[in-house]
Parts: structure tokens; C-alpha cells; sequence
């Protein structure tokens, strides 16, 4: 309601080419929202929701009643009627979702309504009304969003799933102040729009993937310019949906916080995740040597396929002993670890004399039991903790631009180190509820995908 005011205060009466307006949902059938003093009845509303489902020829031959004054019609179609009587005019505007109707004085400029609506536009997005399991997921028709001061309004085709959507989902995860609430940190799609300050260097119609800290499953969705990436030749906005949260978070760790070096050893606990086979790619193209953990033959057949030096299964094997055995004693340089608490003391264990332990993620828990104080003193260890959702707008287009000019060529064919996004399954937006409970299981081998409908 606070949205669609805002409109008609800033986007019509502001311009002082329209006297009064409002704002009907067809579906409820009611005014949603209204100038001061502006009276549209209920038959009023009912009678324009009318014209356009079943009236609209007989409005164009014989004009309009409306507010108890009659307005003859000017021009008709199937989305506005321009009405006129000796006072003023009528205008009203259809969309999928509402009618504006608006008066103006004659010899004013009325078609600025119809740029105002476009502002009404509708969308699909994933929606939940309170937290829980993925049976509460539902689509839901919601406002398409206008981009802002340096935004670009994407079209989006596909975005991707990660464990933060879980999070959020179950309530632990609430997104950044001032970010959109509706899933979704990553998307490929199409420029839709430019807001105002863009710098020139998107265009409408350029394929683009896009770092996002909420707001991508659904059918549009703005982006700080800065956010945007160029897709990779010959790459499908699926494949392109699987890139920029996990690779972007595999990069982040490895070159801003972990400082990597060539010819180190780097530890990747769930290596067969989005950002596990995003590391392991990347640990290689640095020169360095990855080493993972999984829970399957087939998740770390899937590593090793993507250039795991040696993989370990965390269920039946102890991780820190055949580090140590494949290192000669040495241990690894860097740890990648999502798990946390769980894993402390074996990654203590395999930890090299000033080797860095990065931890972005806590699946294990955040409880330790022990001296671990004590023991990361003795190798002059250090921790480094990491989150890329929270980060802030300069730090996230610096890594941005960075993965952009250093990591994403690589993407493309002909390059000597061909890296590549690895899609385990694809969902339809519908079946959002079936791929949260799918992650949930933990059956994936690398990226979930969310198709938006073919229809949008």
C-alpha cells in the first residue's frame, strides 16, 4: 500500500499533469490506493474492471459513466481508454494485476499515467509468509521492482540455489538491511531498464549474471551496475546461474582473505558443493594443490574430475591422518571449512606452521570443546572468518571486477585452463518447495538451478 501511494504522489500528482488518481486491484476488487479526497465507489471499480474483461467495445461507441459524470471516449485499446467531457478528461490504465484511473483538466499532458504504470507491473517470485520447512514456499505475484540511482533491472532466466536460501528460509538468515526479502543471490538473465546515474557501460538486451544479495528467484530483479558480470561465450543462462555466489565466494576466500600462493596446499571441506568444485578450479589455476573431503564415491569422483589432487571421505575416513599422509607431515596451507565446530580438532590436526583456517560457513555447529587456543598458538595458525553477503558495496564490486578480469576469460573456450560451472539438477520456479528439500538431503553435486517460467 505505502508502494502504490508513493506512486501516485510522486509519479503523478508530483508532475501536476493529473488532478486525482487510484489505484484498483482487479482481483480483489477494490481500490488499493487513492488521492486525498478522491472518490472511486465500489461500483465505480467494478464497472472499469468490467470495461476491459467485457465492455470495452461498448465503452469506446457510447463513452463512460464515472463519479456520476458522463466522458466520452476519445481513444481505446486494450490496456487504456482516454475519456473527455467540457471539465476534463479520464484516463484509465490496465495492467495484469490493477486499473489506474486518473482525472486531469483539459490541456494537460494525461499519457504520463501510462508511463507511471508501467511502475505496476507484476511479477512471479518465490514467497514465504513465515519461517519453516519448504512446504511453506509457495510463487506469489508481487511488484516488479524499478532499479534505482546506478541500478539495471534485469529479466531474469535462471538463478540457483544456496545454503544461505535454507537459512533464510528457516528464519536464521535475514537479509542485509535494505536488501529484498525474496530468495535469491545469484541470477543470469537480460538488461531490462537502466536507472537513473548508470555509467554507460549496460545496455537493454545484454546477457548478464549477477551477484545479488536477495532477490533473484523471481522473474526481475535490480542490481547495482557494479554487480554485473558479462555472460561467457557460448554459456546458457542455466550454466551462467551457477557462477556468481560460488565462485565469486571460492575466489574471495582463496585470493582476499586465504592470500593464496603458488604451490600451496589448500584443504576444501565439501568439495562437491557449488563453491567446493568452484575452489578446487581455482586452487589449480593459482598453481596450487586441493585436496577435499566428501560424503560419497560419487561426490568425490566429481571432485576429482574437476582437478582434486586427492579427495577423502569424511563418513568412513579420518580427513586430518590422510592429509598428513598425502603432505608428508607437512599439512595444508589453507582450509576452506563450512563445517565448524565439528571439525576443529582434526582441522588443528593438518594444519601447516602458519597455515590459515578460513571459515565461511558453520554446518558442524559453533560449539568448541577443548584448548584450541592453545594448539592453533603452537603452529602460529590463524583464523580468518568470512561472509560475502553482508559485505558492502564497494568491497563487493572491487571482488567483482577483480573475477571479472582475472577468473572469468577462463570461462570461455580456447583458454589453456577451461574452467567450468557444474549444474547437478534444474528446478522449475513451481518446484522451489522439491529443490530446497532436495539441498536439504544433501544429494547434489554441485549447483541447484531455478528456471523462471518460459511464459515470463
Amino acid at each position: 500500500m505505502n508502494r502504490l501511494q508513493a506512486l501516485l504522489n510522486d509519479s503523478l500528482i508530483g508532475t501536476k499533469h493529473v488532478e486525482n488518481a487510484a489505484i484498483i486491484h482487479i482481483k480483489e476488487r477494490k481500490v488499493s490506493a487513492s488521492t486525498f479526497g478522491f472518490n472511486v465507489s465500489p461500483e465505480d471499480a467494478l464497472s472499469l474492471i468490467s470495461t476491459f474483461s467485457k465492455n470495452l467495445l461498448q465503452v469506446r461507441k457510447e463513452g463512460l459513466y464515472f463519479n456520476d459524470k458522463y466522458y466520452k471516449c476519445v481513444r481505446a485499446d486494450e490496456h487504456s481508454l482516454y475519456l473527455q467531457n467540457p471539465d476534463g478528461g479520464l484516463i484509465v490504465v490496465k495492467t495484469k494485476i490493477f486499473i489506474l484511473v486518473a482525472t486531469y483538466s483539459v490541456g494537460m499532458y494525461p499519457s504520463v499515467c501510462v508511463e507511471a504504470v508501467e511502475k505496476l507491473e507484476n511479477m512471479l517470485a518465490v514467497y514465504f509468509d513465515c519461517p519453516g520447512g519448504p512446504e511453506n514456499l509457495y510463487v506469489k505475484e508481487v511488484m516488479k521492482p524499478q532499479p534505482g540511482e546506478g541500478e539495471v533491472l534485469v529479466k531474469v532466466s535462471a538463478s540457483a540455489l544456496n545454503r544461505a536460501d535454507l537459512l533464510q528460509r528457516s528464519g536464521k538468515y535475514p537479509p542485509p538491511k535494505g536488501a529484498s526479502d525474496i530468495l535469491g543471490l545469484e541470477a543470469a538473465g537480460s538488461v531490462a531498464g537502466l536507472g537513473p546515474g548508470c555509467r554507460g557501460r549496460w545496455k537493454v538486451g545484454d546477457a548478464v549474471m549477477a551477484l545479488l544479495s536477495g532477490g533473484g528467484q523471481a522473474e526481475y530483479v535490480t542490481v547495482p551496475e557494479g554487480y554485473l558480470m558479462p555472460l561467457p561465450r557460448d554459456m546458457t543462462f542455466i550454466q551462467a546461474a551457477a557462477i556468481p555466489e560460488a565462485w565469486l565466494t571460492a575466489f574471495q576466500l582463496l585470493h582476499f582473505v586465504g592470500k593464496i600462493q603458488k604451490g600451496e596446499r589448500v584443504l576444501i571441506h565439501a568439495g562437491a558443493s557449488g563453491v567446493g568444485l568452484a575452489a578446487i578450479q581455482l586452487v589449480r589455476l593459482a598453481q596450487a594443490v586441493p585436496i577435499v573431503t566428501a560424503g560419497t564415491p560419487e561426490k568425490l569422483k566429481a571432485a576429482a574430475n574437476a582437478g582434486a589432487a586427492v579427495g577423502v571421505n569424511y563418513k568412513n575416513e579420518d580427513f586430518s591422518e590422510k592429509v598428513l599422509e598425502f603432505t608428508q607431515g607437512a599439512g595444508v596451507d589453507i582450509i576452506l571449512d563450512c563445517v565448524g565446530g565439528s571439525y576443529w580438532e582434526k582441522n588443528l590436526n593438518c594444519l601447516s606452521t602458519d597455515g590459515r583456517w578460513i571459515i565461511y560457513g558453520l554446518l558442524g555447529g559453533g560449539e568448541v570443546r577443548g584448548d584450541l587456543f592453545a594448539r592453533l598458538l603452537s603452529k602460529r595458525g590463524s583464523i580468518h572468518t568470512s561472509l560475502l553477503r553482508s559485505r558492502d558495496k564497494e568491497y563487493k564490486e572491487r571482488l567483482v571486477k577483480a573475477f571479472t578480469e582475472d577468473v572469468l576469460p577462463y570461462f570461455s573456450g580456447g583458454t589453456s585452463a577451461h574452467l567450468r560451472p557444474l549444474v547437478d539438477s534444474v528446478y522449475s520456479l513451481h518446484e522451489i518447495a522439491e529443490a530446497h528439500r532436495f539441498m536439504e538431503e544433501n544429494k547434489n553435486i554441485g549447483k541447484i538451478v531455478i528456471e523462471m517460467p518460459a511464459s515470463s
